[in-house]
């Protein structure tokens, strides 16, 4: 297994692992707001399903960014090698290791630590398009990408 393959399977987990505990939740909240329902009548039993409620919406919108994430996850193919930054680029500076995929995070390999960043994050802006030997500057950090794959 490549370098590559192995943060984007680490990705996929952490995605799955988000999506089961969403999913879980959203169940959870399901049966708290037929619980709500049985109960008895007055202001308390409103106000108890509203907060269930706006607990659901939430679970919904963390649901629907996970599966944008999952979308942007699936488009990258992890056998492509790149000669400039784009999605699904490995990109080594003289200051950190990123995987350009989704927003994971810290990641590591062995003894190496990736950053899984979003194309949208502002490193990343900087980052595409730029290949091997080019110098980034960001928040008052200077460096230079010594490869990308």
């Amino acid at each position: 297994m490549n370098i590559k393959e192995e943060l984007y399977n680490k990705c996929y987990e952490a995605l799955q692992l988000r999506l089961s505990i969403i999913t879980r939740n959203i169940a959870d909240l399901e049966n708290a707001l037929q619980s709500e329902t049985k109960s008895s009548a007055g202001d308390k039993h409103e106000t108890g399903r509203a907060m269930v409620q706006l607990e659901r919406e939430k679970a919904g919108k963390q649901l629907a960014e996970l599966q944008k994430s999952m979308g942007l996850l699936q488009k990258i193919e992890y056998s492509s090698r790149y000669k400039s930054v784009a999605l699904g680029s490995i990109v080594y500076t003289s200051e950190h290791n990123y995987f350009i995929s989704i927003s994971e995070g810290e990641l590591k390999l062995g003894d190496n630590v990736f950053y899984a960043i979003s194309p949208q994050s502002p490193i990343a802006k900087l980052l595409l398009g730029k290949t091997e030997g080019d110098a980034i500057i960001f928040r008052n950090s200077n460096f230079v990408i010594s490869k990308v794959i």
